[in-house]
């Protein structure tokens, strides 16, 4: 297993001929009375003007800015941004992405942690990272890739771990399966009870969470009963539609943000418009959307062991409710418990000074020696 430098390039041609579909973009207005959703015609119009006079080559030098490798790893190739310290006894930590989300949401992150060496890999299918092959992209797959990512190829002995979105179970049962490598982990999206321990609980405040949660849940997932039964009829359109594809992953920046409702606009007082347009634009030239979808339809499939190494649990805005009395269950070393002011499901995309801040105290309260990081 193998690492070899990698650098960003679209090519003019992919870039010209994106310009001249955002040109041909054929817009529609607002249906009436349609259902609450996080992007208008107003906001699309907008975003696609913007769009079509991006300056990509500046995004482009700025991502480079970062040093990056390709990685062989167990018969996969991973894209990895990985941003070394300058100081050799620097803790490490894993840094990962979900959907709809790429590795450059989290850069912004990752630049306000220069005493760490902060990896931070793109998924298997999304991005510079190729699919990998039949094989089912699930939960335990990426967190024993994740873990021989992080020690046979980059060689850290100890490192943190962090996951949004589809990767918070990775990153749970990196810690619960791996706790000789992992020295602890940062949470944002704290577990979550089975549907049968949901069922079985008798606190109140744990049911009320719950049901909150499951009211919502409808409204807000389509997106996800199509990528999980439909994938390739969605991917095929959002492939050859650049508006379509801005659209479908906006929706999700403005809804799951910690932004004011009813403004799709007000996303940008959190992720930058130049930010939206870096993640449409690498998945538009790397054609990844379709790939993406692979962790909707195959699933989340782990029983996931109660994690014993040190943890700090911040709740995101969108989970405010979310119980301590299960966190407490679920991490048995809870360190940090602490319910954040701002900050919704991109959290730390969305305010990443004040995350990089509590990160830097969690690391140095847990400890991590030279020793334990190299090996």
């Amino acid at each position: 297993m193998s690492t070899r430098p990698f650098t960003v390039h679209v090519p003019d041609a992919v870039l010209e001929d994106l310009r001249g579909r955002l040109a041909a973009t054929r817009f529609r207005d607002d249906s009436p009375r349609r259902p609450a959703s996080g992007m208008s015609a107003t906001y699309l119009r907008e975003l696609v003007g913007s769009w079509s006079a991006f300056d990509w080559r500046a995004r482009e030098a700025w991502l480079n800015g970062h040093p990056q490798v390709l990685a062989d790893v167990d018969g996969t190739t991973l894209h990895v941004a990985h941003l070394r310290s300058s100081n050799p006894d620097a803790p490490a930590i894993l840094v990962m992405h979900g959907w709809p989300h790429t590795f450059a949401l989290q850069l912004d992150f990752a630049d306000l942690l220069p005493d760490f060496h902060v990896v931070v890999p793109s998924l298997p299918g999304f991005a510079f990272s190729p699919a990998w092959g039949d094989e089912a992209m699930s939960e335990q797959r990426l967190a024993e890739l994740m873990h021989t990512l992080m020690t046979d190829v980059l060689g850290y002995r100890r490192f943190l771990t962090y996951g949004e979105d589809l990767t918070a179970n990775v990153s749970d049962l990196l810690a619960a399966t791996h706790p000789e490598s992992v020295a602890g982990i940062v949470v944002t999206h704290a577990h979550f009870l089975t549907q049968d321990e949901r069922e079985a609980t008798t606190d109140p405040v744990e049911r009320a969470f719950y049901d909150r949660m499951g009211e919502g849940w409808y409204d807000q997932a389509g997106y996800a009963h199509v990528q999980s039964t439909r994938p390739d009829t969605v991917a095929a359109a959002l492939n050859d539609s650049p508006a379509g594809l801005l659209a479908w992953i906006t929706e999700k920046l403005v809804e799951w943000s910690d932004t004011p409702k009813g403004d799709p606009a007000a996303v940008e007082s959190r992720i930058a418009r130049d930010r939206i347009l870096t993640e449409a634009t690498i998945y538009w030239a790397t054609q990844s959307i379709a790939t993406s979808f692979r962790t909707s339809f195959d699933g989340a499939d782990a029983t996931i062991p109660p994690v014993e190494v040190p943890a700090a649990v911040f709740v995101q805005r969108h989970e405010h409710d979310n119980p301590e009395s299960v966190a407490r269950r679920f991490y048995r070393d809870l360190r940090v418990f602490e319910r954040l002011d701002e900050g919704g499901h991109f959290t730390v995309a969305e305010v990443p000074a004040a995350m990089a801040a509590r990160v830097r105290a969690f690391a140095q309260s847990v400890g991590v020696r030279h020793e334990d990081v190299m090996s």
